[in-house]
C-alpha cells in the first residue's frame, strides 16, 4: 500500500490569501523567480536593450512640454465670475472651466457637464464650510475648507451662487 506523504490539498487562491489576486485579471502567480527565468541570447538582448532606449529617447522628443498645454487651453472670459476659497490644507476653484478641488497633494477636476449638483453647508458650531460636488453616477466629493470667521460664510456663499449661476446649467426634465 502507497501512502503519501505531506498534503493532498491544493494551496487556496485568492484575495484572502494574495492581496493582489483580481479573478479574470491576473493568472496566479508562477513559483518561478528571476534567477531560474530562461537566458536570452546576448544578441537578442543587446537588441532589445538598444531598441528600449532609442524608445526612451523618441518619448522625451514627442512629449510636449507643460507651457505649451497651458497656452492651448481656453483662456478665461473677460469678467467672468471666480469662487476661489483656501485654508492651509484644502483649496476651491470653481470658474469658466469648472470646480477643483484640492487637499494636501490630492488633486481633482470636474468640467461643467460632469457635474450633477453642488451643496454648501456649514457648520452649526465652528468655522467649517463644506462644499460637495455631486456627479451624475451618484458619486459625491466633499471638501471642507475652515475660513477665519463664520462672517466668511454668507460672502462664500454668494460668490458661489454668483459662479454656478454663471456657468452650471441644469438639464430641463
Amino acid at each position: 500500500m502507497e501512502q503519501r506523504i505531506g498534503s493532498s490539498s491544493q494551496p487556496l487562491e485568492g484575495a484572502g490569501f494574495d492581496p493582489a489576486f483580481i479573478p479574470g485579471l491576473t493568472s496566479p502567480a508562477s513559483g518561478r523567480t528571476k534567477d531560474e527565468e530562461p537566458e536570452k541570447e546576448p544578441e537578442v538582448a543587446e537588441a532589445e536593450d538598444a531598441e528600449e532606449t532609442e524608445d526612451a529617447e523618441g518619448a522625451e522628443e514627442a512629449a510636449p512640454e507643460p507651457e505649451e498645454d497651458a497656452a492651448e487651453e481656453d483662456p478665461a472670459p473677460e469678467g467672468g465670475p471666480v469662487f476661489e476659497a483656501s485654508d492651509r490644507r484644502a483649496k476651491l476653484v470653481a470658474d469658466h472651466r469648472g470646480v477643483r478641488l484640492s487637499l494636501d497633494d490630492q488633486e481633482c477636476e470636474f468640467r461643467w457637464d460632469e457635474i450633477g449638483a453642488v451643496e454648501t453647508e456649514t457648520a452649526r458650531f465652528g468655522k467649517r464650510y463644506t462644499v460637495t460636488v455631486h456627479t451624475p453616477d451618484r458619486r459625491w466629493y466633499p471638501i471642507e475648507i475652515e475660513a477665519p470667521a463664520r462672517s466668511r460664510f454668507t460672502e462664500w456663499d454668494s460668490q458661489l451662487d454668483a459662479v454656478l449661476d454663471a456657468y452650471f446649467e441644469e438639464d430641463a426634465e
